[in-house]
């Protein structure tokens, strides 16, 4: 067993204070359970549980680990999974969680021991067209005295199993089956390029299944993202809803020169949320294929990069929002949405707030699909690569202002020193700048390697999302900049029926630091009652140990990512934000394990951190069993230790 060393810390926040005010509705999680991905439907990520707090974080200490069951899968059939990333429920005094190849555990909360596991053995129906396959959650469901847990797999099923006994209920589907390979309805596509690998959502009677679709193929052959709904009973297919709208639906249009026949992608493959009084679903939808040239797609590509609310019942349109045009930077809305009261301006609203990789936060009426604040269409930068057709227009929210950076001059290059920024000055020569927006030139178009695009594809909020405190309104969103250099290039004959495709370019600044000024990473509280934000905090302290600036009083830059995608995500209880960095990123060295820290939600200050010998890798979560308050957190990849982690204060106290 791995040790935990312990350490408080205590720093200051930047900016501090948010006022409170009251609400009028709250959710959240309750009886210290938490029965979804998110905590709830709402996807809070919040629990009003104290018992861990900023005295006593730092006590924490490991209360057991469950090696994860995919290590007894036979070798030959293992995929490439990556980062353990699985989010647990706990019901009833029991965890709940699936493995990166979609086995489902129940363990014992209090120990970790194991009850029972369910292996759908998906990883025998052979393999789909991408890296890395991940099982990322699942879903639990009640009706009566029937409990099922729903988990949508790498192999393209929809399992639905007997939470008691682990077993597939054999009233749904075959044998609690329902195979995903069918229902897409008609096209010519790759069936081998769609997976699944977040967790279904049931919202009263109905399974509502998203999917994970190889946005990299050089083909125009990848399969449409279209959302499928089941009966939580039987299995039955309930309804489809055409994400690249069919003829005689509204927006096909928007697919000009009948691209919706070819199109792919536009798929749900990040968490999704719902109103469970109004019977709505919310969805966050992808860019189409391909992501970076829309020369076989002219048109906004309505519902790309949208917000959708459906009628879970029949899965008819309610309201929808598009927040790119005609995406051509990988900007997917890639996070559940959070819903929330708040009061504006003396009013109660039923809101739903999206964070995205633009860095932008659209809030609206979740029952109308009204923005909260204006959202203006500004006139943006123009594409120049041949067959290319952008938008005139790109929609900016108002209210709440950006969290993120967004677009590049040369104010925002790194200038610690006039020697670095005359450094970040000739690599910025390099490249095409401009404000967000800005599309992907041709690589060496005017002398330019591509353009800079801030945030990058990986960059703003990614699939951690944001979190909230449903009594305050106050929205928390961790973001990073992570700027990237775009540019697209002929594919070499043969390969490809795209005139042209990605080719990414470095972004990396002088001497090995970061291109731009900092923060790097940062943590942002949100005040959806006023539609600004109440503080925003450096996350991690940064290269200040760099040999050029070791000398300069900067305080804390915020951690640059050093990993391919994003991790973790904020989880909020009664007084605390908790969330981890991996020392890699914090450190800025090769090395193993997390640290995993408390900041007081009030005003952005480090109240205690939690050395971690182990790379955590999903979204933290907490229960309350037997008196004892614990946090659980995915950690590991499948080429090391992947294991479920819980922590608890020991248990004299």
């Amino acid at each position: 067993m791995k040790r935990v060393r312990m350490r408080a810390v205590f720093l200051p926040a930047l900016v501090t204070g948010f006022m409170v005010l009251p609400m009028f509705a709250h959710s959240g999680t309750s009886n210290g359970e938490w029965r979804h991905h998110g905590g709830d439907h709402s996807s809070t990520k919040y629990s009003a549980l104290g018992q861990i707090d900023g005295t006593n974080f730092s006590q924490l200490e490991v209360a057991w680990r469950w090696e994860s069951a995919d290590f007894r899968i036979p070798e030959e059939s293992l995929y490439y999974t990556g980062d353990y990333r699985a989010t647990p429920l706990m019901i009833g005094g029991r965890i709940y969680t699936a493995t990166s190849h979609g086995q489902v555990v129940a363990l014992d909360a209090a120990t970790g021991t194991e009850i029972w596991l369910y292996d759908p053995k998906s990883y025998d129906l052979g393999r789909p067209n991408m890296n890395p396959l991940q099982t990322r959650g699942i879903e639990y469901w009640r009706d009566g005295e029937e409990e099922r847990l729903f988990v949508a797999t790498i192999g393209k099923q929809l399992v639905s199993i007997d939470i008691a006994t682990g077993r597939p209920d054999p009233g749904f589907g075959v044998k609690g089956i329902v195979d995903l390979s069918l229902d897409l309805g008609p096209g010519d596509f790759d069936i081998e390029n769609i997976t699944h690998g977040a967790p279904p959502i049931v919202v009263g009677d109905t399974v509502i299944v998203g999917s994970k679709i190889f946005d990299y193929t050089l083909n125009n052959s990848s399969p449409p993202g279209h959302v499928r709904a089941y009966d939580a009973r039987t299995g039955k297919f309930k309804w489809r809803f055409h994400t690249i709208p069919r003829p005689g639906e509204k927006f096909n249009e928007t697919w000009e020169n009948e691209s919706w026949k070819k199109a792919g992608n536009t798929n749900v493959w990040s968490m999704m949320a719902a109103d469970d009084e109004l019977g709505y679903v919310y969805l966050p939808t992808s860019t189409p294929t391909n992501d970076y040239w829309g020369g076989m797609r002219h048109g906004d590509n309505v519902y790309a990069e949208s917000l959708l609310c459906l009628d879970a019942d029949t899965g008819k349109r309610v309201w929808h929002f598009q927040t790119v045009h005609h995406g051509v930077w990988d900007y997917d809305v890639a996070s559940a949405p959070n819903l929330l009261d708040i009061v504006v301006d003396g009013r109660l609203i039923k809101a739903v707030a999206q964070v995205s990789k633009t860095g932008f936060t659209y809030v609206f009426d979740r029952v109308t699909g009204e923005p909260v604040w204006p959202i203006e269409e500004r006139p943006v930068t123009q594409s120049t690569v041949p067959g290319e057709k952008t938008s005139a227009t790109q929609p900016h929210p108002t209210k709440p202002p950006a969290f993120e950076r967004q677009g590049i001059s040369e104010d925002d290059l790194i200038d610690f020193t006039p020697e670095l920024k005359a450094q970040a000055l000739e690599i910025a020569k390099q490249y095409l700048l401009g404000p967000i927006f800005t599309p992907p030139i041709v690589a060496g178009e005017g002398g330019k390697r591509g353009t800079m695009v801030v945030p990058g594809a990986g960059g703003g909020a990614n699939f951690p999302g944001a979190s909230v405190d449903p009594e305050t309104g106050i929205l928390y969103v961790e973001s990073q900049t992570r700027p990237i250099g775009m540019a697209v290039v002929e594919p070499k004959p043969g390969t490809s029926d795209w005139k042209y495709v990605i080719a990414y370019q470095s972004a990396r600044g002088p001497q090995r630091l970061p291109l731009l000024k900092p923060p790097y990473r940062r943590i942002t509280a949100i005040d959806l009652n006023r539609g600004e934000h109440a503080w925003q905090i450096p996350f991690g302290t940064g290269p200040t140990d760099h040999p050029a600036i070791k000398h300069l009083p900067l305080g804390p830059l915020g951690s640059p990512y050093t990993d391919v995608v994003a991790e973790g995500g904020i989880l909020v209880t009664k007084t605390l934000l908790i969330t981890y960095l991996s020392k890699t990123d914090e450190l800025g060295v090769e090395t193993t394990g997390s640290f995993l820290r408390a900041y007081d939600k009030a005003n952005g200050e480090l109240l205690a951190e939690v050395n971690v010998d182990q790379r955590l890798h999903g979204a933290p979560m907490t229960y309350l069993h037997e008196g004892r308050q614990y946090i659980a957190i995915a950690a590991g990849s499948s080429t090391a230790d992947s294991e479920l982690v819980a922590f608890t204060l020991p248990s004299h106290r």
